[in-house]
């Protein structure tokens, strides 16, 4: 019987470890994929306070050595399901059960994919949702970026410096994104924005060779393309908490503080409702979650 299990081992999930261990608490945090969460693939990290740039790896690494050296139980296994009700939890994994008298989701969330056919049939053959995975084999090539978001910008900024010439593409007349980077996308010779305009088809036999793009007056485009990278949003990691804890209509849970509608279940991280989700955000909510966890057991 753990004090606590953390499901999810991002930025999140181990800051929560970090801070119940401490506490003296016997914690497992069960993971599915790897640690660190999304940030492991960032490049550079700039914008957290103390730490003027590391690269994501490096801070998830620091992350992972810190809570295990602090005493959390770290297993890497994908969680199936859940029992939440009562005062013991219980998390199945693909490898066992486990009781636990709290439990903190800190599952973040997952690139959103593109809704076109075939897609499926171009991953690892050109088409990727990772630029700083897979940037490297498409070095002096040509490729699209398909989104307005941070990523979608962070993406191309991250590929102008390997690739032969970089496309973005989005479907509105601006973007979302950081207002600095896009004015620092403006002046590179290799890239060149496709505004107003959605990705129609992608064409290719074995692997990807073009797209084409649409525009608002319906006229077409084709672009040709060695590597199309896809950065059009994300989705919460919620598909197991659906009947079981309240979700807003994005499939976010629902939370002001950490706290959830179970008592003894908490959320931190990306995964729950909040206006702001940052590196600094996560930590955040890592450390009340933690918190509320120590107050519920006293």
């Amino acid at each position: 019987m753990y004090d606590s299990i953390i499901i999810g081992a991002g930025t999140a999930g181990l800051t929560a470890s970090i801070y119940a261990a401490r506490a003296g608490l016997n914690v497992l945090v069960l993971e599915g994929v790897a640690y660190g969460g999304q940030i492991v693939n960032t490049l550079n990290i700039e914008n957290y306070p103390g730490l003027f740039r590391v690269s994501g790896y490096d801070f998830s690494k620091s992350l992972y050595e810190q809570a295990k050296e602090l005493g959390a139980e770290i297993k890497m296994e994908e969680v199936i399901s859940v029992d939440l009700v009562g005062e013991v939890k219980k998390v199945v994994t693909t490898k066992a059960n486990y009781l636990a008298k709290t439990i903190i989701i800190a599952t973040g969330r997952q690139s959103r994919q593109l809704d076109i056919e075939d897609t499926k049939k171009y991953i690892g053959k050109g088409l990727s949702y990772c630029a700083t995975c897979d940037g490297n084999f498409f070095k002096n090539k040509d490729v699209a970026v398909i989104g307005g978001g941070d990523t979608a910008l962070d993406d191309a900024m991250y590929l102008s410096q390997i690739v032969n010439k970089v496309y973005l593409v989005h479907r509105r007349n601006e973007f979302r994104g950081n207002k600095n980077t896009v004015k620092k996308l403006e002046n590179k010779d290799n890239v060149e924005f496709i505004l107003d305009a959605n990705l129609k088809k992608i064409n290719g036999e074995d692997r990807i060779e073009s797209i084409d793009v649409e525009y608002k007056d319906k006229s077409v485009d084709n672009l040709k393309i060695d590597g199309l990278f896809i950065a059009i949003g994300q989705v919460p990691n919620t598909g197991m908490f659906e009947n079981v804890l309240d979700l807003d209509e994005y499939g976010y849970i629902i939370s002001a503080d950490t706290s959830t509608s179970i008592p003894g279940v908490y959320v931190a991280g990306d995964v729950r409702t909040k206006d702001v989700r940052q590196l600094t955000t996560a930590a955040n909510d890592g450390t009340i979650a933690a918190t509320r966890v120590i107050q519920y057991l006293e």
